[in-house]
């Protein structure tokens, strides 16, 4: 298996996506991840009850938190299917790291910026040598990851700041006004399945807390980098995928998890919606746009 994590900065970025590029008609599934500055933005109700916020309070809450923080680093792992014989998962991990956060000025929450050093976020080396996510965005765009693979399973732990994060450095601009509308661009730029691992294991019998937690009691092991590292955690998401998969759904194939196809934990709207084109977004003064849609 390929585990090893390929660190991306701004001198190397343009190789890398040469190579996913290639891999992008081998693969079935790709799973992401983010880093960010924590959040600022926190609903003003005792804890026990932010669980019974509705989607639509969630995403106020999410689109005030992105719309004002800054990407640090984004993970990618793109795997095959997994060999029939075997089980094993053939898989490419990447770790872009992002220049645009200055953590000597920009808004975060100093919790988190703790907690990210302690898991080896160089600051510093970001700002100097990463890659500023608006290249990043454009070289998304560009490549044949997102619109044009419709043959790519997407999947994600607790994906909504995920996929918050990742539409507003495509569009370069505040996500969109309500739930509906957002929920429509992540269906318009990722294609139509996604799996959203945090909503899904609220109807697997004692799987609880967070990706590592539940890595944890389905005995998946984290094989390369550590916790709070945006490569290592897409990864990680990934394996507990195919073990949730297998241990809870008894099959192997995505078949039995069609009820929760497109749904995001904390923002449960099935993504059913037929939409219409809301605006284009320009990628450079030489080539096309990206078409965002409305609902």
């Amino acid at each position: 298996m390929a585990n090893i994590i390929r660190n991306v900065w701004n001198f190397n970025v343009l190789q890398e996506f040469k190579i996913i590029d290639k891999l992008i008609p081998l693969s079935s599934y790709a799973s992401f991840d983010t880093e960010f500055p924590g959040t600022i933005y926190r609903p003003n109700i005792p804890k026990p009850f932010i669980s019974s916020l509705s989607s639509s309070d969630n995403y106020i809450l999410m689109k005030a938190n992105v719309d004002i923080l800054k990407l640090i680093q984004v993970g990618l792992t793109l795997s095959f299917v997994p060999d029939p014989h075997s089980g094993i998962v053939t898989s490419f991990v990447w770790q872009f790291n992002i220049n645009d956060f200055d953590v000597d000025s920009d808004f975060q929450n100093p919790d988190s910026i703790i907690l990210l050093k302690e898991h080896g976020i160089n600051f510093a080396r970001n700002k100097s040598y990463g890659i500023s996510s608006y290249l990043f965005g454009n070289l998304l765009i560009r490549s044949g990851l997102l619109c044009r693979a419709r043959h790519l399973t997407w999947v994600t732990f607790h994906g909504a700041y995920d996929f918050g994060f990742l539409v507003k450095i495509l569009t370069q601009r505040p996500l969109p006004p309500n739930l509906v509308m957002f929920m429509g661009a992540v269906r318009e730029i990722f294609g139509g399945v996604i799996f959203d691992l945090k909503h899904i294991m609220k109807f697997c019998k004692g799987l609880y807390g967070g990706l590592s937690r539940v890595a944890e009691i389905l005995n998946v092991e984290r094989i390369a980098g550590q916790s709070h590292q945006a490569g290592s955690d897409s990864l990680l998401t990934m394996h507990v995928f195919f073990k949730l998969r297998e241990v809870h759904f008894n099959g192997q194939s995505d078949d039995h998890l069609c009820l929760f196809k497109n749904i995001l934990y904390g923002l449960q709207l099935p993504v059913l919606h037929h939409p219409r084109p809301m605006l284009t977004v320009p990628i450079s003064p030489q080539s096309s746009s990206v078409v965002i849609y409305n609902v």
